[in-house]
This record gives C-alpha cells, sequence and structure tokens, in this order.
C-alpha cells in the first residue's frame, strides 16, 4: 500500500515535470499548454497510486492483485484529448506533437504514479530536449517549405491565367494544385493554388507580385 504521503508527493512531481513541458507547449502558442499538461499528470499521477492501492487492498488470496487494470483506461483514454489538440489549417495540421506529448505525460504519470521518480524526471527530459531542441535543427534543415493555399480572384484577360502559374512556379518550390473557375457571363475568374514555399518572406513577395499582376481583386491565403 502507497500511503497518504507518499500518494502527495507523487502527485506534486507528477505537477512539476507536467508543468515543465507544459510551459515549453505554452511557449509555443500550442493549444494544450501549461495547465492542461500539469492537469494531465496530476490525474495520471493518481489513477497509477489509486490502480496500485486498489489492487492491493482487494485482493484475496490465491487470487493475484491487477494494479494496471484502472492504469490501463489512462492510456486509452488520453487518446480523446490528443484529438482535441489537433488543429487542421487548410493544408497543414498543427497540433501533432502537442498531442503526443499529453500522451507520453500522461504515461510519466503513470510511472511517478508507480514510484519510479528517476524514470519520470529523466523521460521529460528527454521530452525537453525532443520539443526544444530537435525542433531548432528541423527548422533550420529538415522543414524547409509548408503547404500554402493560395485563392486568387480576378477580372479575365487573355494571358492571365498562364501569368500567375508562371509567377507561382517561379516563386515557390512546387506547384501542387492549380485549379480554375470561369464565370461566363461577368468574365470573372478564381484560382486556386498549392504551392509549396520556403519561407514567410517568401510568401510575403509572391502575394505582393500577385498582387501587382493587372486584372487580380482579391488574394486568400491560408
Amino acid at each position: 500500500m502507497i500511503s497518504e504521503v507518499q500518494i502527495i508527493l507523487r502527485v506534486l512531481v507528477g505537477a512539476a515535470l507536467g508543468a515543465v513541458v507544459g510551459f515549453e507547449r505554452e511557449r509555443q502558442d500550442q493549444p494544450a499548454g501549461l495547465r492542461t499538461h500539469m492537469i494531465l499528470v496530476i490525474g495520471a499521477t493518481l489513477a497509477m497510486v489509486l490502480s496500485v492501492n486498489l489492487g492491493f487492498l482487494y485482493a484475496r488470496p490465491g487470487t493475484p492483485a491487477d494494479p494496471a487494470r484502472l492504469a490501463a483506461q489512462v492510456i486509452s483514454g488520453i487518446g480523446f484529448l490528443g484529438a482535441g489538440a489537433i488543429l487542421r489549417y487548410g493544408f497543414n495540421v498543427k497540433g501533432l506533437t502537442t498531442a503526443t506529448s499529453l500522451w507520453t505525460m500522461a504515461i510519466v504519470g503513470m510511472a511517478v504514479g508507480a514510484g519510479y521518480y528517476l524514470v519520470g524526471v529523466i523521460t521529460t527530459a528527454l521530452m525537453l530536449i525532443v520539443l526544444t531542441l530537435l525542433n531548432i535543427l528541423e527548422n533550420r534543415f529538415v522543414r524547409t517549405s509548408i503547404s500554402r493555399y493560395i485563392s486568387i480572384e480576378a477580372d479575365y484577360k487573355k494571358g492571365l491565367v498562364k501569368s500567375i502559374r508562371h509567377i507561382v512556379q517561379e516563386m515557390s518550390d512546387s506547384l501542387l494544385s492549380f485549379n480554375i473557375q470561369k464565370h461566363v457571363k461577368n468574365k470573372r475568374l478564381r484560382i486556386q493554388v498549392v504551392a509549396r514555399v520556403s519561407r514567410d518572406q517568401a510568401l510575403e513577395e509572391l502575394i505582393e507580385v500577385l498582387s501587382d499582376v493587372d486584372g487580380v481583386r482579391n488574394l486568400k491565403v491560408e
């Protein structure tokens, strides 16, 4: 049996570890930040402690205790919370890393609840390395471009479509799709483009050039 003093200590340690990772997610302006991670790890820690204690409390001679039954529901149930942290912005998805950090920190809380303090601390430190150091390396060397959806409304003019396609091809890393809708009666065009653009500066330059094209009336970027 785990004493009440030990339960309080484990919950406090779990809250501290959740705060460390949650603070990093808060700085990145993620949907699940400091409070979410702290509450999650506190709940997971308490669930693990209760699971261990209840297993011993209701054990019968000849019947082995099962301290993992209650804790196992945390692993499966946390998926619903993680799904709520995943957001879709046009052709880009944000929040997958936060969803996985929530799931992993729930496991850290369970580890602390079971008494594995050192494992919980090392795992949290490893999480910080992945979330901070590897994020810097990824942004600098791996993530060189991002998909952008551009909607263009323009007056129909001869050569306009060809000109816009040429501009996007020249100023983006790759042109993924190029769709055209033409309103015959009012002679208006709607061009929908999906392209991979390397940097925010490159996107701003692309928008400026497209805005200067004669006939373009409206631009929308996602």
